[in-house]
């Protein structure tokens, strides 16, 4: 099969900090502020909802570190998708590709337009998702997902303009973010309350279920318990997602084989230790039961309101918006760099493969977001990320494989850094990674089938893709 080229190339425009605020900006979006009413609801407890998050924390970090050796390896567009390439073939690269188009990155893109619509009615009602401004039988759709297609389309356009003008727009919002965020954690940790504390520490190791109003019931079995437990990691491993995203992006890094895995590592740890901290300061000022039942899972809502009074909502209304903007620019930037990669193989639309004048994707940046758009007007982007959320952690625990895999295939390639921990850390987060996969199956199915199925979908597809290269 030919290999589409360019006469252009893409230009090293991101340094260490740039490349450490994609990881941390693609992360936190506004999962962090509503996800822990749905994992307190699943394992019951203070301390397991902060063994959720450290658990979560952990294997991100684990599996950044080991990203790390391959990133140094292959420092090239297209990140996790050449690592795969490189260490199985061509098909696993491609299933993987497929479902980030399909629907990882552009659900991911979809839900985090709608959360920032969302949270813009606080301010202007007439964007509010409830509202309905065209109706066809089932079917519906509300201003907020126009304004999300909006959102995603300017943030496009500013992307296609070069990736300085997207770096700009990653550093200026992630920064004001992680500000924002560190500056509530400790607003909440001046106004301690004892008694919230005390109280939610009670019986703070009883794994069992908690309904919105704060009633408890046990697993029946230990094999259940599991399940709940996994069920309850599902919201924790979606909002630390999108950290590999900076390896899409290697083309456009400065000294990418340090850089890579050096922001990779930095900025895990930096939103594992917010996202634990954020969540100490829940305990901190709300009773467990509270959080359990936030309104709307609203957790962060709750709690700003707690330290501040009826401006709270206002705050956190704020800085979702700041966070979500932020989350979108560089899930949008990064993306569009792996169907990109897949195009110079022939595995994806010829277009896809070119540059434009200033040295972008762009075609590639307006088909994500034509799919993004899509999933934003079908309203099934949330229940679409719930479901992929097994294909994600596959994905990863294949890619951590592919370690062990190169390390056989090729000792004598060049290994600018190698992972650390090895084998002791990458075996061990295959180990979670695929007994997480396997409670879901088990316990969870409606977690699990779906986005195998769509998933699945990219194998004859890649055949099909391959009949047809020598005319594409």
């Amino acid at each position: 099969m030919s290999t589409q080229t360019t006469t252009q190339q893409m230009k090293r425009e991101l340094g260490l900090l740039d490349a450490t605020l994609l990881v941390a900006g693609g992360m936190i979006g506004s999962g962090i502020f509503i996800v822990s009413a749905d994992i307190t609801r699943n394992v019951g407890s203070a301390g397991w909802l902060l063994a959720v998050w450290l658990l979560g924390g952990f294997m991100t970090l684990t599996a950044a570190l080991s990203y790390g050796e391959l990133s140094g390896m292959y420092p090239k567009a297209g990140g996790q998708y050449i690592y795969l390439k490189e260490a199985f073939n061509p098909l696993i690269a491609f299933v993987y590709g497929w479902s980030l188009f399909a629907v990882i990155q552009t659900g991911t893109i979809a839900a985090v337009g709608v959360s920032f619509s969302k949270f813009l009615s606080y301010f202007i009602p007439q964007v509010a998702d409830d509202l309905v401004l065209f109706q066809w039988g089932t079917w519906s759709v509300s201003p907020a997902q126009l304004l999300a297609i909006g959102l995603i389309c300017f943030l496009t356009y500013i992307n296609t303009r070069g990736v300085k003008g997207g770096k700009w727009v990653q550093t200026i919002f992630t920064s004001t973010k992680v500000f924002s965020i560190m500056v509530l954690i400790l607003l909440g940790f001046l106004i301690y309350k004892s008694e919230v504390w005390d109280l939610n520490w009670q019986d703070a190791w009883q794994l069992q279920k908690r309904d919105r109003a704060g009633t408890l019931s046990g697993y029946p079995s230990a094999p259940a318990w599991w399940g709940g437990l996994a069920a309850g990691m599902v919201g924790a491993i979606m909002s630390y997602e999108a950290w590999n995203n900076v390896t899409f992006v290697a083309s456009e890094i400065n000294n990418p084989r340090r850089n890579i895995g050096l922001s990779l590592l930095l900025g895990t740890l930096l939103v594992t230790l917010l996202y634990v901290a954020i969540n100490l300061m829940f305990l901190y000022v709300l009773p467990i039961t509270e959080i359990a039942g936030a309104a709307k899972d609203r957790v962060g809502i709750a709690a700003s309101e707690v330290i501040l009074g009826s401006s709270g909502t206002i705050l956190i209304s704020v800085m979702i918006l700041i966070s979500t903007f932020g989350c979108n620019n560089g899930l949008i930037l990064a993306g569009a760099r792996v169907y990109y990669s897949m195009a110079q193989d022939g595995l994806f639309f010829k277009k896809t493969a070119q540059l434009n004048k200033h040295a972008v994707p762009a075609f590639a940046l307006w088909i994500q977001a034509a799919m993004a758009s899509l999933l934003c007007l079908t309203g099934k982007y949330g229940d679409l990320l719930d479901m992929i959320t097994f294909v994600v952690v596959i994905f990863y625990v294949l890619t951590i494989v592919g370690i062990y895999i190169l390390r056989v295939k090729k000792p004598l390639h060049e290994r600018p850094y190698r992972a650390i921990g090895y084998p002791i850390l990458p075996a061990l987060y295959i180990l979670m990674g695929v007994a997480f996969c396997v409670l879901l199956i088990i316990f969870k199915p409606t977690y699990t089938w779906p986005g195998f199925f769509i998933s699945a979908l990219g194998i004859p597809l890649y055949y099909w893709v391959k009949r047809r290269a020598p005319s594409y």
